[in-house]
């Protein structure tokens, strides 16, 4: 039966909003969409998506306001309460209607138990790319935490291959700074991703908001930092405590090949923030003298 309600829900939500096959069993078919007051409905709090931003609700609200709410928002009775639904997917549409001043709004009502609401909210967002990469991440970690899915599961539910799965639960290792700056949409997905291989996520994450990086550039930075603690034998776990003056930016390279350049030794700036070191290596004792001459005109 639980392998039968997976498959059930892997199809999406097109059968919950009467696009099923013909040849469907009429078990199975939901009950037809029908108007219901909008007070009447009440947010999931469960629901995976957490944050709605302004403009979109906005935008939202002009276009239903235009042409109303196209697609009914898929509901459940809340047991032992009358009159009162509990949304399973479409609480964007509902906050918009409120906005338009609706007094009612489409409906379709869905038997589902916890599991299967959590689910359905999940599968509807994500189709829409309606979650952010932190809010999908713990959507996926909710469903294998209370409801014991594997990733391979969660894959096929979700319509998404087992390694997406479980990259984008890898995103709720990023330090807190970091993952609000994905949740406010400051980085993309790409980005956080890319920020799982750099010994210091928070502060490369700050640069990507400061500088622009691409995600290119903080893989480049992942990638200076591994060669780095492979060279001096440590790993990158291990070099923590200097990881911060290891990861350089573009503006840093492009300071070190300047002085580089002009003084034919190799130079290495290691920047904290406003502060840092400037190191100049040396090969001769000639060149000592030389910088010493530079450095006391």
């Amino acid at each position: 039966m639980a392998d039968e309600s997976r498959r059930r829900l892997g199809r999406g939500l097109a059968a919950l909003l009467g696009d099923a096959a013909a040849d469907a069993a009429p078990a199975e078919r939901p009950r037809g969409p029908r108007k219901a007051p909008i007070e009447f409905l009440r947010p999931n709090p469960r629901n995976p998506r957490i944050s709605f931003r302004e403009e979109d609700l906005a935008e939202l609200t002009a276009s239903i306001r235009e042409k109303g709410v196209i697609q009914p928002i898929i509901v459940r009775v809340i047991v032992g309460v009358a009159d009162a639904y509990e949304i399973i997917a479409g609480e964007r549409r509902w906050r918009a209607a409120q906005m338009a001043g609706l007094s009612d709004v489409p409906v379709v009502i869905h038997e589902a138990n916890d599991k299967e609401a959590l689910e359905l909210a999940i599968i509807e967002n994500v189709q829409r790319a309606d979650l952010n990469a932190v809010e999908e991440a713990k959507g996926y970690e909710r469903l294998g935490a209370e409801f014991g899915y594997s990733h391979g599961d969660i894959a096929k539910i979700i319509g998404k291959s087992r390694s997406h799965i479980a990259n984008t639960i890898r995103l709720l290792n990023l330090p807190e700074e970091a993952k609000k700056l994905v949740a406010e949409g400051a980085i993309s997905a790409g980005h956080a991703r890319a920020l799982l291989a750099v010994a210091d996520p928070a502060a490369v994450a700050r640069r990507i908001v400061e500088k622009g990086l691409t995600v290119r550039d903080v893989e480049r930075l992942a990638k200076d930092h591994a060669d780095e603690a492979g060279a001096s034998g440590r790993s990158p776990r291990s070099a923590k405590g200097s990881a911060k003056n290891s990861v350089k930016d573009a503006d840093a390279r492009a300071i070190e090949k300047t002085l580089s350049d002009a003084l034919g030794m190799r130079v290495e700036l290691r920047a904290e923030d406003e502060r840092g070191e400037l190191r100049i290596r040396y090969e001769s004792l000639e060149q000592l003298d030389s910088i010493c001459r530079l450095l006391t005109k």
